[in-house]
C-alpha cells in the first residue's frame, strides 16, 4: 500500500514538478530509491532478459520508508510508434533512440536510470538538466541542494553514478547490474565510516 503524501512529496521533489522552489530529497533516501530502481531494472534485465523501455520518475512509486516499486515496465514493446512520444518520457530517451525508430535496449535504461538519479539528486526535471562535463555535474548538483556540505563526498559518488550511466555513447554505460553493484558499494561503505564515527564517539 503506498502512501499518497509520499507519492506527492517525490513527485514535486523528483520530476512532478518543474518549479524553481522543488527542493531534493535527502541524500539517504535519494541512495534508497536508486538502490530499489536498480535492484528492479536489474532483475528485469538478467532475470527475464527483458527491458524496462520508459523509465521516468513518474513510473517509480514509493511507499511509506522511501521503499520503491517500477511500474510500466516492459510495456513500451507494445506501444504504437504512430502516437507522438510523451514529451515526459522524451527527456528520459537515450541518444541513439532520438529520433529514431530503434527500440529501446537495456543499455537505454541505464541512461534513463542516470537522468533519474540525477533529477533524484537535483529536484529537478530531467528537461532542466543543462548539459555539463562530469565535473561540472558534480558543482551543478551541488548547486541545487541546501545541505551544509557535509555530505559533499557522498553526494560525489552518486553524481558520478549518474555520469556514468547517462554516457552518450551507449558502449560506455554499465550493465544494470554493475550499477545495481556500484550503489550498493556505496551503501556499503557510508555504513562503515558511520560506524566509525559512532565507535570514536
Amino acid at each position: 500500500m503506498f502512501d499518497d503524501y509520499l507519492l506527492t512529496k517525490f513527485g514535486a521533489a523528483c520530476a512532478g514538478s518543474r518549479s524553481a522552489r522543488a527542493k531534493p530529497l535527502h541524500w539517504t533516501s535519494c541512495l534508497k530509491i536508486a538502490e530499489d530502481v536498480a535492484h528492479g531494472l536489474a532483475y528485469i534485465h538478467q532475470v527475464s532478459s527483458l527491458i524496462h523501455g520508459n523509465l521516468k520518475s513518474s513510473n517509480v512509486l514509493l511507499g511509506v520508508d522511501f521503499e520503491a516499486c517500477i511500474t510500466d515496465y516492459c510495456l513500451a514493446l507494445f506501444a504504437d510508434s504512430s502516437f507522438s512520444e510523451d514529451p515526459d518520457s522524451a527527456a528520459y530517451k537515450a541518444p541513439e533512440a532520438r529520433n529514431s525508430s530503434r527500440r529501446a535496449t537495456a543499455k537505454s535504461d541505464v541512461y534513463a536510470f542516470g537522468v533519474l538519479l540525477i533529477e533524484l539528486l537535483t529536484g529537478k526535471h530531467p528537461s532542466q538538466h543543462p548539459f555539463l562535463a562530469p565535473a561540472d555535474l558534480q558543482d551543478w548538483v551541488r548547486a541545487m541542494r541546501d545541505d551544509d556540505g557535509s555530505e559533499d563526498n557522498r553526494l560525489e559518488m552518486l553524481t558520478e553514478v549518474a555520469s556514468i550511466c547517462s554516457a552518450t555513447s551507449p558502449e560506455q554505460r554499465p550493465a544494470m547490474w554493475q550499477v545495481l553493484k556500484m550503489i550498493q558499494g556505496i551503501k556499503d561503505s557510508v555504513t562503515m565510516e558511520d560506524t566509525a564515527l559512532t565507535g570514536l564517539s
